[in-house]
């Protein structure tokens, strides 16, 4: 599977990196992950010789598909009820969410290619530094914030005891899970983007608007996992909307609708500090 990303700055030092996969290419590890908690116990009961990380993946994806039943039935619950108003707390609080661990998650472990486009007047040396640069801090942050996420979730079980939904635990799980997934995320995207640090030359293919890094090692030329097109078209929305306090709320909607993106977590980089 390969993942197209799009990077350009947004406002000042901030830039927005985020993520559309290809519309032909269909994610189907979800439709492998078990479904019951039987399921679950047979799988990791039968995979004596699947790693820890294996093990874990498998939790996790079981947690995530009963996070996402969870949340399609407060979706669905009537305007003014009980779990419509808890559908609003959640809402909220994934509203606070920080950009770039919803686009450190995007990156899946069946990743395993990028493509990024980024504006033709932006260096491609400093696009891909700035994402080593994100990718290796997401490492370091959504460690610590998973362990973190891990050693609170006994404690949230205290609320078990109140006639409501133990929301704080539930949150905390999410957490856990969305940190896990970030930092899974930025490990696959060190390995994708730091592929062939040897020696590299560029070649130029499809004209002017694609270049792929061709690494040399002992001689032999090595295509790269990752695929570089500059934009005229990204550049020029950019040159169209910029303001004296980064991009216009107008230029990020051309930009989300151009590009396919998700246009509330491109204002998010927006409004970071």
């Amino acid at each position: 599977m390969r993942a197209r990303l799009v990077v350009f700055p947004v406002r000042g030092r901030n830039w927005c990196f985020s993520t559309s996969l290809q519309p032909s290419v269909s994610d189907s590890s979800s439709s492998h992950s078990p479904s019951t908690f039987k399921h679950l116990w047979s799988i990791i009961s039968t995979s004596h010789g699947k790693s820890s990380t294996s093990k874990a993946e498998v939790l996790v994806d079981f947690a995530s598909n009963k996070m996402d039943k969870g949340w399609k039935a407060l979706e669905k619950a009537p305007e003014g009820s009980f779990k419509n108003k808890l559908h609003g707390l959640g809402l909220w609080l994934l509203s606070r969410v920080k950009p770039s661990e919803i686009f450190l998650k995007s990156i899946s472990k069946d990743v395993n290619g990028v493509e990024v486009i980024y504006p033709s007047s932006l260096n491609a040396r400093l696009v891909r530094r700035r994402l080593r640069h994100i990718a290796m801090r997401g490492t370091i942050i959504h460690k610590k914030y998973f362990y973190g996420s891990v050693t609170l979730l006994p404690l949230t079980t205290v609320f078990a005891v109140l006639p409501l939904p133990n929301i704080p635990f539930f949150w905390i799980l999410f957490r856990t899970y969305s940190n896990w997934r970030a930092l899974k995320g930025s490990e696959k995207l060190l390995q994708l983007v730091s592929d062939g640090s040897q020696t590299s030359s560029s070649t130029t293919i499809n004209g002017d608007e694609t270049q792929r890094d061709v690494f040399v090692n002992n001689g032999e030329k090595l295509l790269s996992s990752w695929v570089l097109k500059p934009s005229k078209e990204l550049e020029e929305l950019l040159h169209r909307g910029d303001e004296e306090d980064g991009l216009s709320k107008t230029a990020i909607s051309d930009i989300c609708r151009v590009f396919d993106l998700e246009t509330n977590d491109v204002l998010k980089y927006r409004a970071s500090t």
